[in-house]
Order: structure tokens, then C-alpha cells, then sequence
């Protein structure tokens, strides 16, 4: 029996965060996981450098380093101790063409914990303002041979200092835009959410570099001196690298590719 809110039977559909995600995973639908500040943008810069990025979730610890020194990879750390180590970070403009066939072990607190939920579902690939035609074009072509539904998990932001009694999700607006392109490039029937996200990319397209810039993710991210990976991320468009999750590390999609995760 479906629920009210897998948004059936509509062909693209829109959701927010981890439990959208890990419900869309249990339609085993296509999904597109977008992180604009910085997961997603992050990933696909790494790769238009040629390097290898394999998700995992939060937090950056132990774990997460045994990991890393498991597949022989370096771990990305916060941006401040990149400042002060040279190493990779979740800034996108960290990787260069120097990261040319170098492994790096990616976690974020939204992007990374939303491939975690969603790793078991059939095709898991990563979009972004940078990629939002190429995704949505890989995600028609993997639809036509399967036959599934598109999700696209809008990854939000999450509030510091939550109560338990409090969802820790905060949506954000870049997010948000970000699907909607997405979604706007993408035919099919379009469930109420998906359309009402399109239409807000489409009346917000004109004033995006203002609107991502003084959201409140884009003003922390300036502030704390990231002003440049905010700029970066907003670019719209300017990637054909469309990350698609094999083997617990991305890799570029191709045209008529389907993974069993």
C-alpha cells in the first residue's frame, strides 16, 4: 500500500534529508543527492581533477581515519585545519590538477550521511547547480532502462544544538534551487513538491548568485573567509562530470551504465 507521502505515482519527485532518502532507497527509485554548500560540488570538482572520492558518513573520526588507511586514501578534513595543513577539504577549490589519481575519503554532516541512508539503492548519483543539466540527463537515460522513478533528496543543513525533542533539519534554500534545476531539466510527470521546487528555480534563476549568496549558508560560508567556494558552487551549469556511486566510491557516469550497489 502506498503512503501519502511517497508522492506516487508521479515520475519526479522531491525530498528532503536523510529520511527522504532512505525512504526513496526502499523504492529502490534513482536517485539524486544535492548538496550545493558543499558535498555535491565538492565531489564533482575532485573528479573534474581526476581523483577518487569515496563517501563516508559522519563524523570525521577513528573510524572514518582506519577507513581511509584501509583503501589507502587521505582523509578530507574541516576547512580551518586545511588552511593550516594544505590538505583537501570540503572546499571544492581545494582539489587541483595535482589530486590527478588520488583517493580521498569524503564525509559530510548532510551530503555524505544522505549516500550512507540511500548506498543500497540501485543508482545513487550526485547533483548541483555546476552539473543540473548533465545529472538530470544521466538520471532520463537511467530511467529509460529501468523504468523508475527519479528522486531528487534536497540535503538541507542541520540546526546546532537541537533538543531531543527537535528535528534536526534545517532546509536550505541552496538546496533547494539546486533540485529545482535539477528537476527543471527533466520530463515526466512531476509530483506537487518536485513542480513547486522547479517553479522556485525558475523565478529565482535571474537572482541566483544573489539569492545563494545571502542565504544564510552562503553568508556562513563567507564569513568564516569561504567566500570563493560560494561563488564556485552557484556556477550554474558548468560541469558534464556526473558522479554515480559503485563500489562505495563515485565515478563518472556513461551513458547507458547501471550499478547494483
Amino acid at each position: 500500500m502506498n503512503s501519502f507521502f511517497d508522492q506516487s505515482p508521479y515520475e519526479v519527485k522531491l525530498d528532503w534529508g536523510i529520511r527522504g532518502a532512505r525512504e526513496a532507497t526502499k523504492r529502490k527509485e534513482i536517485l539524486i543527492i544535492v548538496d550545493v554548500l558543499s558535498f555535491s560540488s565538492t565531489v564533482i570538482a575532485a573528479m573534474e581533477n581526476q581523483a577518487v572520492i569515496y563517501p563516508f558518513a559522519p563524523p570525521i573520526n577513528e573510524e572514518a581515519r582506519n577507513y581511509a588507511n584501509q583503501i589507502r586514501a587521505e582523509l578530507v578534513v574541516g576547512r580551518a585545519e586545511a588552511i593550516k595543513t594544505g590538505k583537501r577539504s570540503l572546499s571544492p577549490i581545494s582539489f587541483t590538477v595535482d589530486d590527478y589519481g588520488k583517493s580521498y575519503v569524503l564525509c559530510s554532516l548532510n551530503g555524505a550521511a544522505c549516500v550512507e541512508a540511500a548506498k543500497r539503492v540501485p543508482s545513487l548519483l550526485i547533483g548541483s547547480l555546476r552539473n543540473a543539466r548533465a545529472v538530470a540527463e544521466a538520471a532520463i537515460e537511467l530511467k529509460k532502462m529501468t523504468g523508475k522513478a527519479i528522486t531528487i533528496i534536497a540535503c538541507g543543513e542541520r540546526w546546532e544544538n537541537t533538543a531531543s525533542d527537535e528535528n534536526e533539519l534545517r532546509p536550505g534554500i541552496e538546496d533547494y534551487l539546486g533540485a529545482g534545476a535539477i528537476i527543471s531539466y527533466i520530463n515526466g510527470s512531476q509530483s506537487p513538491e518536485a513542480f513547486v521546487c522547479k517553479q522556485a528555480f525558475k523565478a529565482s534563476q535571474q537572482q541566483l548568485t544573489e539569492l545563494i549568496s545571502k542565504c544564510g549558508s552562503g553568508r556562513e560560508l563567507a564569513e568564516r573567509g569561504f567566500k570563493e567556494d560560494v561563488g564556485f558552487c552557484m556556477q550554474l551549469n558548468q560541469s558534464s562530470i556526473v558522479p554515480i556511486l559503485s563500489q562505495n566510491k563515485f565515478v563518472c557516469f556513461k551513458p547507458s551504465m547501471i550499478f547494483k550497489n
